[in-house]
């Protein structure tokens, strides 16, 4: 099976990868914490493309987030989604 990392750099490619990261999670079934709540066998198919499960059945993107203005990365709701140690900021 295939796996994608998805990196996202600067102010433009945080949105246009908080937008994805938005239709890919409404895609798969995946609610704002990560959570499976879809209602197809299809949406868990092929689900660990985009994704690692975490324990107590969370999905986590696969990806990097990356940016040298903090409040930038600030900005973004998708964050419940992401494990904290993926995002770089330079201070």
């Amino acid at each position: 099976m295939r796996e994608i990392l998805h990196i996202q750099g600067g102010q433009c490619g945080n949105q246009i990868g908080a937008k994805f990261w938005e239709v890919i999670c409404d895609e798969h079934g995946i609610d704002h914490t990560g959570k499976y709540s879809g209602d197809s066998e299809l949406q868990l198919e092929r689900i660990n493309v985009y994704y690692n499960e975490a324990s107590g059945g969370r999905y986590v993107p696969r990806a990097v987030l990356m940016d040298l203005e903090p409040g930038t990365m600030d900005s973004f709701s998708l964050f419940s989604l992401h494990d904290f140690e993926i995002l770089l900021v330079s201070i």
